[in-house]
Formats: C-alpha cells, sequence, structure tokens
C-alpha cells in the first residue's frame, strides 16, 4: 500500500456511500457500495483471507475515491449508475448479479402490486430504479410494508397469511377499497422516487386538517404512516435523489468548468432521433439528476413535421420539450449530433439560458475511441475515452440512443401488426 492510499484510507468516513477503486494509471477498475465506507473499504487491505480474485484486485488499488451520501438505498441507487457509467473490469470478474433491478408498479390496474424485474418493459408501468443487489432493495421495500401494505401477485380476492399479519391492505375483508389502496399505493411511490420531505410534510398536514375535521380514522391513519416513516429512517430509507452531494462526481465538477456554468449541472438531458429509412420517427429525452439516470422523468415523442430529416426532427423535439414548464428545465442539453446539430438547436435553447452540446459520433465507434465534444463557439474537442466527462457524456447519449431504439422498435412492431 503506498503512503497516498494510507493518508486516504484514515479520512474515509463513518458514512454510507460509494467508493471508487483506481489503478496506477488512474482508471477505476471497481465500483462498491458501502453502508459505513471506512469499515468496507478498509476490509480490502486487512490481512485476512481473500479468494483469488480479490486478491488479485487489491494488489492492482493505488488509489481509493469515494462519494457519501445520506443513506444505503442512494448508495444502491448511485453504484449502479456509476458502473454503467465507467464500466470497471472487476466489476465484471467479480459480480454474480450482472444485472439490475427495478420495482415495478402498474396502477393502471384495479388492484396494483409490487415486483421486481430485470428488463423494465413498455407496458405503461411505473419503474423505479436500476438498482444493484436485489436482496437489499426487497429488503427496503418489505420495511415499508407495515407502513403502506400492498400486494406482491395478482389480485386474487382470496384471504391469505399476508392478510391476518396486515401486510396487504384488506380488499379481500372488506378492510378498504381499490380507491383507498390506490391513494396509499401513491405515497408509496412518492416515497420510493425520492419524494421523502414533502411527503412527510403533507402526512403531517393532513393528520392535523382531518383532526381537526373529526376524522379520527383518516387522522390516524396519516399519524401511523408518519411515524412509520419517520422509525424507518432509523433502519434504511429511499432518501431524495435530487439532494445527493454530488461535490464527489468529477465528472459533473470537469463539466462546470469546461462549459464555464455558474454550478455543476443538475440535471442533464440527452436527445436522439430513431428511424428506418423514414418510417416511424421518434425521438428521445433521457434525464440525467446528479450525475444519474432518473428513468421516471424520461420521455419519448412520436415525430409530427417530418420523417427522413434528423436536423427538423431534433428541433420539432425540442421545441415541444421546451413548452412543458412543468418539468424542470435543464441545466445541460446533450445532442446525439455534431456541429449541423448544436448550431440548429442552438438558437432555440439560448433565450432560456440552457447551454447546449453535442457528442459528434463520426469515425471510430469502438468503446475504446476518444469522445468527440462539439462545444458552440468552439472547436471540437477530442477527450480520451477513460476521463471523467468522456465517461459521463457517452453514457448520457447512449442510454438516450437505447431509449429512442427501444420506441422506435415498438413502433414499428405495432405498424407490421396492421
Amino acid at each position: 500500500m503506498n503512503t497516498i492510499l494510507k493518508q486516504k484510507l484514515a479520512k474515509l468516513p463513518a458514512a454510507p456511500g460509494v467508493y471508487f477503486h483506481k489503478n496506477s494509471e488512474g482508471e477505476i477498475i471497481y465500483v462498491g457500495k458501502a453502508a459505513v465506507l471506512k469499515n468496507r473499504v478498509r476490509q480490502y487491505f486487512q490481512n485476512s483471507k481473500k479468494d483469488t480474485k480479490t486478491a488479485a484486485l487489491v494488489a492492482e488499488i493505488a488509489d481509493t475515491d469515494w462519494i457519501v451520501v445520506d443513506t444505503e438505498m442512494d448508495a444502491l441507487f448511485l453504484e449502479a449508475e456509476m458502473v454503467k457509467r465507467y464500466m470497471p473490469k472487476w466489476n465484471i470478474l467479480l459480480r454474480d448479479d450482472k444485472a439490475v433491478s427495478y420495482i415495478r408498479i402498474n396502477m393502471n390496474e384495479e388492484v396494483p402490486y409490487i415486483s421486481f424485474t430485470r428488463t423494465p418493459l413498455d407496458d405503461k408501468a411505473k419503474y423505479i430504479g436500476p438498482f444493484y443487489g436485489k436482496s437489499a432493495v426487497e429488503k427496503a421495500v418489505r420495511m415499508m410494508r407495515r407502513i403502506f401494505p400492498y400486494y406482491t401477485r395478482p389480485y386474487s380476492g382470496h384471504k391469505t397469511l399476508d392478510t391476518d399479519l396486515g401486510l396487504t391492505p384488506g380488499i379481500e375483508i372488506d378492510k378498504t377499497t381499490p380507491q383507498e389502496y390506490k391513494r396509499n399505493l401513491r405515497k408509496l411511490i412518492r416515497y420510493l422516487e425520492g419524494d421523502r420531505k414533502k411527503l412527510l410534510k403533507d402526512l403531517e398536514k393532513t393528520m392535523h386538517d382531518e383532526a381537526a375535521k373529526g376524522n379520527y380514522e383518516l387522522a390516524a391513519e396519516a399519524r401511523d404512516q408518519l411515524f412509520g416513516l419517520k422509525e424507518l429512517k432509523r433502519k434504511i430509507v429511499f432518501s431524495d435523489k435530487e439532494f445527493l452531494d454530488i461535490s464527489g462526481d468529477k465528472a459533473l465538477k470537469q463539466l462546470q468548468n469546461l462549459l464555464d456554468l455558474p454550478n455543476p449541472p443538475r440535471r442533464i438531458e440527452g436527445y436522439d432521433i430513431s428511424h428506418q429509412s423514414g418510417a416511424d420517427t421518434v425521438g428521445s429525452m433521457v434525464v440525467f439528476v446528479n450525475g444519474a439516470a432518473a428513468r421516471d422523468k424520461y420521455r419519448k415523442f412520436k415525430i409530427r413535421t417530418s420523417t427522413n430529416d434528423d436536423l427538423k426532427s431534433m428541433k420539432e423535439i425540442i421545441t415541444r420539450r421546451l413548452k412543458h414548464k412543468e418539468w424542470d428545465y435543464p441545466d445541460l442539453i446533450i445532442l446525439d449530433g455534431g456541429v449541423t446539430q448544436v448550431n440548429a438547436v442552438l438558437p432555440l435553447v439560448e433565450p432560456y439560458g440552457i447551454p447546449v452540446i453535442g457528442r459528434d459520433k463520426s469515425g471510430d465507434h469502438s468503446k475504446s475511441a476518444e469522445i468527440k465534444i462539439v462545444i458552440p463557439g468552439k472547436d471540437t474537442l477530442v477527450l480520451p475515452s477513460s476521463s471523467h466527462i468522456a465517461r459521463l457524456i457517452a453514457r448520457v447519449d447512449e442510454e438516450s440512443h437505447r431509449f429512442a431504439i427501444t420506441y422506435h422498435t415498438l413502433l414499428k412492431r405495432k405498424s407490421m401488426l396492421k
């Protein structure tokens, strides 16, 4: 262990977070999560018996960094995103559960249920995630079942052991109605999606308002949910993803400096166009908040005004997006395209003070290829694929491309069935 690494290990905080092991060349070779960073990271360097792969990883570690978060669940969110961004070789070599998990809830069903899946579908259901470590996510959601009872399989109308234990809302024994169940399930979704602070305030207000009206059962329900969530915070909770400490994300800080922004870009939006010879043309908008993908904020567009003109299609989706004032405006837009696309979109976003850059993918398309960045008024910037900025921009661009392709494929299949 070198001197710099020893000094860093001495500064590790006793807090949850995500850590980044690096080799002597500064390349991130492993990303992990920890309930207590101080304990978890130091374990790698203790003289305990290790399996062959772990020992080989430790022998390669020359430096380590970390990002502190509020809770263990925040660490789950962030770990999944950072593994996707950096694709560290040792995560692939060591991890057994390579796929991520999502929480799935379909509020369009008369009696929704909560399940877990590795493959989100375009089926109108809500998918919350992604997460690495399925068991930890399931544990957290199970803990919330005492506060917001829910079903874990399609509703049958039959009483079960879970009914007797108070883990279901009790529609099957006329304890509640599907409408009341959905009302409480929406509270659970708000909590899972990070709306924790406002939800607690709303529950406290409901408790007082209903008590003042003499609706003591509703007041008691809000009180129990409020106290239950406060107690849950001492165990394991979903903190607000919007307010993660991003000071440790070097890519966001470097983007701020590169683009001369007043702050690191908290909300980044990525756009791409997909079609096949002008048929079923679609556009995608993906959103990254504090450097992490926020799937619940993704949007897709079916192009109305053009078919085989990517430039017009891109201008259309940006124009339509800007009309949605209810969506937070981004701190940065990343386009899949070069100088022409950036120059076309620039006049649309300038009145809103939104900076825009493009990823020019002309030339080498391999994973190790340099990343070309188009910045208005400047020469095209070429970044090594290993740099923090390049990794983040490539992650946003690839996600927007994936999302556009998925929607285009769906429309193409529907067209073939007509």
